[in-house]
């Protein structure tokens, strides 16, 4: 394979020192757990692959920036050191980072951000995880082109629980804007309406041929014949869901989030902004060049970025022939909700878990959007979401510092378990708030207490589809359905048995989800859309989880280089 990063599982070696791009990474015997040491440098730098260059923030000269290679059990240590004029953090997407907030990232949640010209080391350990995770940088629009993979690999001995491949790749599907998104996304709050939306969408950093642009920049996967290959599918879009499909080529999904899934086939998969999909394709079609695609998934007549990203499955030894176009696969339709549905169905745990069964809180939190006054904007008003018509207003301490100081004011624990004003929430669409609140309110967990957690979205404004991220937790998506939430029939229907286990849900346009987890990991954990532009408009909220009896199930230490408010 050319153009790829790929890692080997069965490499037998002792110690591999690889420097690439200026960073360093220590891989010591797979035997046992090891420390992986990697130096990520923040920096404004010249690597467009698009006819609009600009600088952009990338991580040691790269877009996307290096992959983070590790077993279940090792150690990692990034030492983060910022050189861009944007404050930084960095948020590693899926690591439970067990009693460990401190290394989760998102700024004025865990910790305040890095400065420039400081450097911050997120030292965290990888307990009980393999897969495919993801970090990027969680302050502003930053993680447009501040982002990369996780490789977690199992156990040195331990195969996957499905056919071996013989080579892996990763596959990080992105948006691109021609100008820098920080100035897009401040003149959109400036006029109190979203930002544009984005000029591209990119498989590696590139958008193909299909980008308006006479020099086209195409990512290409070369691949041998009758040869298995395992590929990590990463959403690092900030706003859309996306489709993505291999022309002439089945896929078979193994893998969610980094959790195993039972196998089945697919032609395409669809993935939410923040959600990993392992698949296996083999390359057994009559050898030559296919198009890979990536495109959005709106249901809903909302503006997107509608362009294809293409990549080339390129068969090794074959060169296309002068004017011929590779086959192109055939996605969905943009709004084919019911692919979607039947996508999300198919998905279930590889053998049964343990979902809790019975429930100490049951939370039922509604998604909806507004417009408030806003004498500073351009048009005296400005969008805003909010969790059961709670706005978040973001402190200027960090959360888990404040709380783990016992500061006062910084925040309040009163975060309502449903909403305090009841509606038809998926009726005909409202073009009002419901009196949305702003402030900067807690949930309150008990340490070990097993929850529920309803997200239903609203037809307040416009109904719409919302992928919601937990920090710190995976957890168990036990129920989905359209229109309003049923308290007295629909748990009836939950999946208790085999249900699908992740940290980044879909709430399909006008329904809700339902997922359960047990709050065993003391701190303060973001719960947010990841859908960027909603994050900006305060559709987020935390929960406090306390701590439990015994130093073992407190909240750690801070690091001493944490960095200053």
């Amino acid at each position: 394979m050319t153009n790829s990063a790929t890692y080997h599982p069965k490499m037998s070696f002792s110690i591999i020192i690889l420097v690439l791009f200026g960073f360093l990474v220590l891989v010591s015997t797979p035997t046992k757990a090891a420390i992986k040491k990697y130096q990520f440098d923040v920096a404004v730098s010249n690597v467009s692959r698009l006819c609009h260059a600009k600088p952009i923030v990338v991580v040691n000269g790269r877009f996307p920036g290096p992959t983070i290679y590790a077993r279940e059990g090792d150690r990692i240590i990034v030492n983060v050191t910022n050189h861009a004029q944007y404050n930084m953090t960095i948020h590693w997407h899926g690591v439970k980072q067990l009693r460990n907030g401190w290394a989760d990232g998102p700024a004025y949640i865990t910790q305040c951000p890095i400065q420039t010209g400081s450097t911050y080391a997120y030292d965290f350990n990888v307990t009980g995880q393999r897969g495919t995770l993801w970090w990027h940088a969680h302050i502003l629009w930053l993680r447009a082109t501040v982002h990369g993979a996780i490789v977690i690999m199992p156990p040195a001995g331990v195969p996957y629980p499905f056919p071996q491949p013989d080579q892996e790749a990763e596959l990080i599907l992105g948006e691109w804007w021609n100008a820098d998104v920080e100035v897009i996304e401040r003149q959109g709050n400036g006029l109190g309406l979203p930002p544009n939306t984005s000029d591209a969408h990119t498989i590696n950093g590139k958008p193909g041929p299909l980008f308006p642009c006479p020099e086209k920049h195409t990512y290409v996967l070369e691949v041998d014949h009758s040869k298995t290959y395992l590929l990590r599918i990463i959403n690092a879009a900030l706003n859309d869901d996306l489709f993505f499909a291999i022309a002439g080529h089945n896929m078979m999904v193994v893998e969610i989030d980094a959790t195993y899934v039972k196998p089945f086939s697919t032609a395409t998969v669809v993935v939410a902004p923040g959600q990993t999909t392992n698949v296996l394709v083999r390359a057994d079609q009559p050898p030559g060049h296919y198009f890979i695609a990536a495109r959005s998934f709106m249901d809903v007549p909302l503006p997107v970025d509608n362009k294809t990203a293409i990549a080339v499955f390129q068969y090794k030894g074959t060169a296309a022939a002068a004017g011929t176009i590779p086959a192109m696969p055939r996605l969905p339709a943009p709004n084919d909700t019911t692919f979607v549905a039947d996508f999300q169905d198919k998905l279930r745990s590889l053998k049964p878990v343990n979902v809790p069964a019975s429930v100490d809180r049951r939370l039922f939190y509604t998604i909806g959007m507004g417009v408030n006054p806003c004498p500073t904007c351009a048009n005296k008003t400005r969008l805003v979401g909010s969790l059961n018509n709670i706005t978040f207003v973001m402190p200027e301490v960090a959360l888990l510092q404040a709380h783990y100081n016992h500061v006062r004011g910084v925040y309040r624990l009163d975060f309502p378990d449903r909403p305090t004003k009841a509606f038809n929430y998926t009726g005909a669409p409202l073009t009002a708030n419901l009196g949305t609140s702003q402030g900067t309110r807690l949930g309150r967990l008990a340490f070990n207490s097993t929850v529920e957690l309803v997200l239903q979205d609203t037809n307040l404004l416009m109904v719409e589809s919302h992928p919601f991220h937990l920090h710190g937790y995976n957890f168990f998506v036990v129920g989905r359905g359209i229109g309003n939430f049923d308290p007295a029939n629909d748990p009836a229907q939950f999946n208790l048995i085999d249900p699908p286990e992740r940290n980044t849900v879909a709430v399909p346009t006008g329904g809700w989800t339902a997922i359960r987890f047990r709050a065993n990991n003391p701190g303060v954990w973001f719960v947010h859309c990841h859908l960027e532009v909603h994050t900006t408009w305060g559709l987020k909220m935390a929960f406090l989880v306390e701590d439990g009896d015994g130093p073992d199930e407190s909240v750690l230490p801070p690091p001493t280089d944490l960095p200053p408010c």
